[in-house]
């Protein structure tokens, strides 16, 4: 009789594999990890110098470098993670002849391997801050670490929910391509909510990562504020979009093996 012991460790082994077979496609240049950095690096320092000339050196509080780094590393994160999550299911299809392989797998897979990928990320990223002598203390490092986990909480979801939808119909990667463009500019990345009319906020308030990004920064400098954000609502939305990911896939998992 197999126990339910048994069943972990043998998820754990798919995982394990899933996880290794996922990283040397990713990575089987010669920049390897090094691209995953060099990339946002080069955006935020790009994007730093165009706000250099707008605005000066500090943003509300936040030396500017630091202010581009957190919305360029929240908005990759959802984007890295979405994208790859999403095509887990598809791009490991010819794995699921085997038993013990299941989408979920694959799924939770890819949301790690980005998730692994970001965490060095950050830390290269804070190494070059340090290099360049922006020395600062977190004001709400929990606070950081929490906002950090439920925005790959919520990206998994999210992922996982357009790679059910992309399994029964496969022009719903058109329409995830045709979102996540304009995210750039509607996130809070470039600017800060506070540099826009109150008036506007609700047409940018609904947008999930504009609440991860501007509490970051607040968890970063308390003198930043909160103002137009909520921490609820982000962790509200985490959940209902955990919960109907899970549903859909619930429902939907042995269908999306035959397709």
């Amino acid at each position: 009789m197999v126990t339910f012991k048994d069943q972990l460790y043998a998820w754990r082994g798919v995982i394990f594999a899933l996880f290794l077979r996922e990283l040397q496609s990713k990575f089987n240049d010669k920049f390897g990890l090094g691209w995953a950095f060099l990339e946002p690096f080069a955006f935020i320092f790009a994007l730093s110098y165009l706000r250099g000339l707008i605005s000066g050196d500090d943003i509300h509080s936040i030396p500017l470098f630091l202010f581009m780094m957190i919305g360029m590393v929240g908005l990759q994160s959802l984007t890295t993670c979405l994208q790859s999550v999403s095509t887990s299911v598809r791009r490991n299809k010819p794995l699921y002849a085997f038993r013990q392989v299941q989408p979920i797998s694959a799924i939770l897979t890819a949301g790690f391997l980005e998730f692994s990928v970001k965490v060095v990320v950050v830390a290269l990223l804070s190494l070059a801050l340090y290099l360049m002598g922006e020395t600062f203390t977190v004001n709400d490092p929990l606070l950081l670490i929490s906002l950090f986990l439920l925005l790959w909480v919520f990206s998994i979801s999210i992922g996982m929910i357009f790679a059910i939808a992309a399994a029964f119909v496969p022009e719903v990667d058109k329409i995830k391509s045709m979102l996540t463009r304009p995210l750039m500019f509607i996130s809070c990345v470039f600017f800060s909510l506070q540099d826009l009319p109150e008036e506007y906020w609700p047409y940018l308030t609904w947008n999930p990562l504009v609440h991860f990004n501007e509490l970051a920064r607040y968890a970063c400098f308390e003198s930043y504020g909160t103002k137009g954000v909520s921490l609820s609502f982000v962790v509200e939305i985490t959940i209902a979009f955990l919960f109907l990911s899970l549903a859909m896939y619930h429902i939907t998992w042995k269908k999306v093996l035959s397709r």
